[in-house]
């Protein structure tokens, strides 16, 4: 019903490139305004969504506006011509056998050039399917999209055998930036995750960046981008526009 009632709306979380402190992109999030229970985050519908199979027209919308709204702040904003939308494709999304077709049609219809949409996939999807997302992820490539492992570190793959997909980056898991203390293992191993995903040509996303300690390691690390409430939470694509207004530096 709420997806009859056009009730959901696309959030969009600033992505900061450590190094510069400028804005590089955003990442498309799905929320749900309920008529009588308000604004409702994902972790309580899109389980629901996934069992019911709905995630895949959900995701499909998500990715359409995603791109438009992308594509129109690169034509608004002339000191933003480069700025990147990742979005997620959930499991069952990217196991549809016209994905890339779906894809396709996205960035034709709203004149967004492959090259600044990053689809984010899970570690499950490589890990579980390995020659299946071969196959469809290089399609995806050719289309000039980039691609990313979200929650790297949570499915216990290793970077040697994701450097055997077309995967551009890797987006580590929140889990280990919480727990990042001054001179604690998880800041070592992150560090090696990024020496790591650098010399294989990857570049490195932190998620759940929340206080100004982790924001400055990270960048000591040489981490390449990052996002969290520290730097912004989600906006609504009106606030996110009055943001772009003011060409932000962090």
């Amino acid at each position: 019903q709420g997806l009859a009632r056009q009730e959901f709306e696309v959030y969009y979380q600033p992505i900061v490139c450590l190094k510069t402190g400028q804005l590089s992109g955003f990442e498309a999030l799905i929320r749900w305004q309920h008529p009588t229970r308000g604004m409702i985050a994902p972790g309580q519908f899109l389980l629901a969504a996934e069992e019911t199979g709905l995630i895949v027209p959900m995701g499909h919308w998500v990715l359409g506006v995603a791109c438009r709204q992308i594509k129109t702040w690169q034509l608004t904003f002339s000191h933003s011509p480069s700025l990147t939308m990742a979005v997620n494709l959930a499991d069952k999304q990217f196991l549809q056998p016209d994905i890339v077709a779906q894809v396709d049609q996205v960035l034709q219809e709203t004149g967004l050039e492959g090259r600044y949409l990053n689809l984010e996939i899970t570690e499950g999807i490589v890990t579980e399917n390995p020659e299946e997302a071969a196959f469809v992820l290089r399609q995806v490539q050719a289309l000039g999209v980039q691609l990313s492992i979200d929650d790297f570190g949570t499915g216990y793959s290793s970077l040697s055998r994701l450097h055997h997909f077309p995967v551009s980056t890797l987006k580590i898991d929140r889990s280990f930036i919480t727990q990042m203390g001054a001179g604690g293992k998880n800041a070592k191993l992150i560090q090696s995750i990024v020496a790591l995903a650098h010399s294989l040509e990857m570049q490195v996303v932190a998620e759940g960046i929340e206080t100004a300690g982790q924001f400055d390691q990270l960048k000591a690390l040489q981490c390449d981008q990052g996002q969290g409430y520290f730097l912004a939470r989600p906006l609504s694509s009106q606030r996110a526009e009055a943001l772009l207004a003011t060409a932000p530096q962090w």
